[in-house]
């Protein structure tokens, strides 16, 4: 908004108008696209006039267009942070929109450029020897002898949570997540079902009115560790606590209808998986993490305890080999890897079966770019939370950095801060 400023009220009303526009916009591009709306609980009778209507994709690319360049020429709101946020949120979001309906149509950007226009993001490139260096400090902890791969797969067989077990160990996670986030984050409930024959491994279904569902995929073994990050990441304080704390202090409280609304493949994304994997660390920082899988989740799942802090080591090890993956999208999806390079990539680098990383390459192709904002997301949000604590903070310290965030419109460039030069970084 590079015009003179105008008062709250008056930059309000605009905003309102534009974010009607736009939810109807992502509505009507759902119709085309399967996987785009995530999300919707607004009125009734957008979602029926986008089934009845039918707008084009090119009238979806007009559209957003005219809502963008009517955006650009508004004149600046006053020195209020949230509505600023507001503002870019929706240029940011809209611009998504044309973005995603050029895939749509049939063009094709570069791995960087593609999610650089979805989620106002680009990971950074790993190098090979970076995997290997910690495929060393694996090869070191890993007990036995021979292919790291088959040690690996040998030493989390020992930590498979068996199937009748799975659910008394799922309630157990979910239960110690809600407690630590109720302690710092008012929230409400969800469901937990389990399915098969999914590109994913857990999914958040958000239902409004506060309550969610969320799916566990149980095609392939579900290792203890699983049990809570996925309570964590797709329940408290991740997924469902994120868009409760979006509908309340957002939709409700501000009437900022561009909430009601979740588009999957958007800068709202990298905030959305971002916070919920950060979230963990959050809920169970260090030590007492490990502490309560040894002491809750381990006997619960019928496993031996004595090797957690082990298994927890292990897992560390694995985590910062997840970039890796990123290095398998972005070389497949730029062609430069063929689908078996891609699934060699992934079986070598991130230890995964030949069975888990063909999972993993259909999610590429299905979802793309999308695998960013996970890493880069947890990254980003732990900088942005972590950066505003000094070393005598408090766990509440950190929960309130973390709440304000997730309750306000902000995009990830806006999790970066700015160097020397005025770069975000």
């Amino acid at each position: 908004m590079a015009n003179d400023p105008v008062d709250e009220v008056t930059a309000g009303v605009v905003l309102n108008r534009v974010a009607e526009s736009y939810v109807q916009l992502v509505l009507a591009l759902g119709r085309h696209d399967p996987d785009y709306v995530d999300a919707y609980y607004g009125p009734e009778e957008w979602s029926r006039n986008a089934e009845t209507e039918q707008i084009s994709l090119n009238d979806i690319e007009k559209r957003a267009g005219t809502l963008l360049s009517q955006l650009a020429r508004e004149p600046t709101p006053p020195s209020s942070d949230m509505l600023r946020l507001r503002y870019d949120y929706l240029t940011a979001q809209l611009r998504a929109v044309v973005a995603r309906v050029g895939f749509v149509e049939g063009t094709r950007l570069s791995f960087d450029d593609e999610s650089m226009a979805l989620y106002d993001a680009v990971a950074p490139v790993t190098s090979r020897r970076d995997f290997e260096r910690v495929l060393d400090e694996l090869d070191d902890e890993l007990p036995g002898r021979g292919d790291i791969q088959g040690r690996l797969a040998v030493f989390q067989s020992r930590f498979i949570v068996p199937t009748d077990r799975l659910e008394q160990v799922f309630a157990a996670a979910i239960d110690a997540c809600r407690t630590q986030t109720a302690m710092h984050i008012d929230e409400e409930n969800f469901t937990v079902e389990y399915v098969t024959d999914k590109p994913w491994s857990g999914y958040n279904w958000y239902q409004g009115n506060f309550r969610s569902v969320i799916q566990v995929n149980t095609d392939f073994p579900i290792y203890i560790d699983r049990a809570l990050d996925l309570a964590c990441h797709e329940g408290y304080p991740g997924h469902h606590v994120y868009n409760v704390l979006l509908e309340k202090h957002l939709t409700r409280d501000r009437g900022w209808v561009e909430f009601m609304v979740y588009p999957l493949f958007s800068p709202q994304s990298l905030i959305a998986e971002g916070s919920a994997n950060y979230g963990i660390e959050v809920a169970f920082p260090g030590v007492r993490r490990i502490d309560f899988e040894r002491e809750i989740l381990f006997p619960l799942a019928g496993l031996d305890g004595s090797e957690a802090e082990r298994y927890a080591r292990v897992m560390r090890l694995l985590y910062r080999l997840d970039y890796a993956g990123n290095e398998a999208a972005r070389g497949y999806l730029d062609g430069e890897m063929s689908r078996d390079d891609a699934v060699d990539w992934l079986t070598r680098f991130n230890l995964m079966t030949t069975e888990r990383a063909t999972q993993r390459v259909s999610f590429f192709d299905r979802y793309r770019s999308y695998v960013i904002n996970y890493n880069l997301g947890q990254d980003l949000v732990r900088d942005y939370v972590e950066r505003a604590l000094d070393d005598n903070a408090s766990d509440a310290d950190r929960w309130n950095r973390f709440a304000e965030l997730l309750s306000s419109p902000r995009l990830p460039s806006g999790l970066r801060v700015l160097d020397a030069d005025g770069d975000r970084r």
